[in-house]
C-alpha cells in the first residue's frame, strides 16, 4: 500500500444545518417543564432577554390555527448580519416599544408584599416536600441494636446487609465477602452472620434463591405447613407451570390440597425489600389539552400559561443604538440580541407547529375520543407530516416526550400511533383493537380446556381479525398472558386424571 501527501479537489454535495435551524429542532422537542427550564438558563445567560410577569391564573385563549401558515406581524424574520450595518432592523427593534406598548413597557422592581408572599410560597413547598424512604439497609441495620453481637459478628452482620440487592437477595457468595486469605474460621463467621440477618425483618430477606425467600417465610403452625415445606423445596418448577397432576403423583396430594396450598403459597412475597425501593413517579404536565366545541369538534390549546412570555430588553437596544457605544459593546450586544431573537422565534415556531400536529392527530383520531380505546384508528407518522405539510422527523420531535389531556384522560401523544392489519372487510383494524380482543377472548374462555395459539387465531378470525399465530403468541407473551397449559383450571378436572403427555408437534406452547 503506497501512502503519500497531497492535494485534490473534489465536489462534494451535502446538507448543512445552520445553527438558528438547530436550536429550532431542539426547541421543539423540548416538553413544557424542560422549556421552562431551557428559558430560565437562558434568561441568565443572555442579558438582552427579559421576560414578562403575567398572572398564570387568567383563562387561556383558545388557538386560532385555521390559517397556521400565514405569517403574523409578530413573525416578521429579524436577523442580525453582522457582515452588514443592519439599519432597517436595528429600527424595527427601536419601534417595536411603539407598535406593541404592552411588551416593551419598563418593568418596575416587584413590591416588598410580593417579595414576602414569593417567599412564603417557596416555604411551604419546602416544608411539604416528601422525606426521603427508609431504605433497606437502614432498616435491618437498625434492628441489629436488638442483639448483643460480638464487634466481628456485627461488623460481617453490616456487610451481607450492604450487599443484598434491591429485592432482598444475596447475590454475592459468602465466600466472595470475606478475604480470600483468611482462614476457615471467618467462613464460618460469615455463616452465622448470615442466619442473624435471614430473622431479620421482613422475612425472607437476605436468601440466596427464591426457594430458600419462601422457605425463610414459613412458620410452623400456618396452614398447610408441611405442604408448602414440600411444594416449595421440591415442587416449585411443576408449580410454576400449573403441572398440578404431576404434584399430585409424586407427592399423593389431592389436587383440591394442592390448590388451597397454592393459595397460601401466593401469601408469601417472593421480593422482600422491592417495598423499600423509592418508587419514582414522573409529575406529568400536559403540553396539549383538547377541548369539546359547541359545533361537536375537538380543538387543540396549548400550556402557554408556564411558558414566560419573552421580550428583547429596551435597555440594550437604547445602549445598542447609542452613540456613546463602542465598537466592541456593540458587537456584543448584536450577538446577545441575535441569540434572543432567534430563540423568541424558535418558541414561536414550536407552539405553531405543536399546535398543528395535536390538531391533525386530533382530527384523525376522533372515535378515540369518542368511544375509547378500542376504537383507536391505525395512524402513522408519515401521515400527519404530510397532512401539515413538514417533514416526518419534525412530527417525531413535536410529539417526543410530550402528553395530551383529553376529555378521556391524559395520553402521551405517541399514543395515538399505531399500526394495524386489514378485516375481513378491508378496513384497516389498529393493533391496539387485535390486543383487546384477544384479552376478551381469553377472559371468556373455558378454563377448564384454555384455547391454545392456534385456537385463539381461530377465534379472532371469527371477530373478522386475520393476525397470524406467531402475532397472537407475541402479543400474548407482551400481555403477562400465560400459555394455555398455565391458564388451565384442575379444580373441576376428572380427580386423578393423569397430565396430557406433551407433544413434540410445532404448535406446542411454551
Amino acid at each position: 500500500m503506497r501512502l503519500s501527501f497531497g492535494q485534490e479537489l473534489r465536489l462534494v454535495q451535502k446538507q448543512v444545518l445552520a445553527p438558528r435551524m438547530i436550536q429550532s429542532m431542539e426547541i421543539l422537542q423540548l416538553p413544557i417543564m424542560a422549556l421552562q427550564e431551557r428559558i430560565e438558563q437562558e434568561i441568565q445567560e443572555n442579558p438582552a432577554l427579559e421576560l414578562t410577569e403575567e398572572d398564570s391564573d387568567l383563562p387561556e385563549e383558545p388557538v386560532d390555527i385555521e390559517n397556521p401558515d400565514a405569517p403574523s406581524e409578530e413573525e416578521r424574520e429579524l436577523v442580525v448580519d453582522e457582515s452588514k450595518n443592519n439599519e432597517d432592523d436595528f429600527e424595527r427593534l427601536l419601534n417595536m416599544d411603539e407598535e406593541f406598548p404592552d411588551q416593551f413597557e419598563e418593568r418596575t422592581r416587584p413590591s416588598s408584599t410580593r417579595i414576602e408572599e414569593e417567599g412564603d410560597r417557596k416555604h411551604d413547598a419546602m416544608a411539604n416536600m416528601v422525606a426521603r424512604p427508609q431504605s433497606l439497609q437502614d432498616y435491618l441495620h437498625d434492628q441489629l441494636g436488638w442483639f448483643n453481637l460480638a464487634p466481628e459478628l456485627r461488623a460481617m452482620c453490616d456487610r451481607i446487609i450492604y450487599n443484598l440487592d434491591a429485592n432482598g437477595y444475596l447475590q454475592s457468595r459468602l465466600e466472595d465477602l470475606i478475604d480470600p486469605n483468611s482462614p476457615p474460621e471467618q467462613l464460618v463467621l460469615a455463616q452465622r452472620a448470615l442466619v442473624i440477618v435471614q430473622k431479620l425483618d421482613p422475612p425472607g430477606v437476605a436468601a440466596r434463591d427464591l426457594r430458600e425467600c419462601l422457605l425463610l417465610q414459613l412458620t410452623p403452625g400456618m396452614p398447610h405447613y408441611e405442604q408448602l415445606k414440600t411444594i416449595i423445596s421440591s415442587h416449585l418448577e411443576d408449580l410454576e407451570h400449573n403441572r398440578l397432576p404431576a404434584i399430585e403423583r409424586k407427592t399423593g396430594y389431592s389436587i383440591a390440597l394442592i390448590q388451597e396450598t397454592r393459595e397460601e403459597l401466593r401469601k408469601l412475597n417472593p421480593k422482600p425489600g422491592a417495598s423499600f425501593g423509592e418508587v419514582f413517579v414522573p409529575n406529568v404536565i400536559p403540553d396539549v389539552f383538547v377541548e369539546l366545541g359547541d359545533d361537536g369538534k375537538y380543538r387543540v390549546r396549548l400550556e402557554d400559561g408556564r411558558t414566560p412570555k419573552l421580550y428583547i430588553s429596551p435597555t440594550y437596544r437604547n445602549i445598542l443604538m447609542s452613540e456613546k457605544t463602542n465598537a466592541e459593546t456593540r458587537e456584543y450586544i448584536k450577538r446577545k440580541i441575535n441569540s434572543a431573537q432567534w430563540l423568541i422565534e424558535s418558541i414561536e415556531q414550536r407552539r405553531n407547529t405543536l399546535t398543528r400536529v395535536a390538531q391533525a392527530i386530533v382530527d384523525h383520531q376522533t372515535e378515540f375520543l369518542n368511544k375509547g380505546p378500542e376504537s383507536i384508528e391505525p395512524l402513522k407518522m408519515q401521515q400527519i407530516a404530510d397532512k401539515v405539510g413538514v417533514h416526518v422527523t419534525t412530527v417525531s420531535r413535536a410529539v417526543d416526550d410530550k402528553w395530551i389531556q383529553t376529555p378521556r384522560g391524559i395520553f402521551p401523544l405517541k399514543r395515538f400511533f399505531c399500526g394495524g392489519t386489514v378485516s375481513a372487510d378491508g378496513e384497516e383494524v389498529a393493533w391496539d383493537t387485535v390486543r383487546l380482543k384477544l384479552q376478551e377472548i381469553i377472559d371468556n374462555e373455558n378454563k377448564q380446556h384454555p384455547l391454545s395459539d392456534d385456537e385463539l387465531v381461530r377465534e379472532l378470525g371469527k371477530h373478522g381479525l386475520t393476525v397470524a399465530r406467531r402475532t397472537v403468541t407475541k402479543y400474548r407473551k407482551a400481555m403477562n398472558i400465560p400459555s394455555s397449559r398455565q391458564r388451565r383450571d384442575w379444580s373441576e378436572g376428572p380427580d386423578g386424571a393423569p397430565e396430557p403427555a406433551a407433544t413434540n408437534g410445532r404448535h406446542e406452547e411454551e
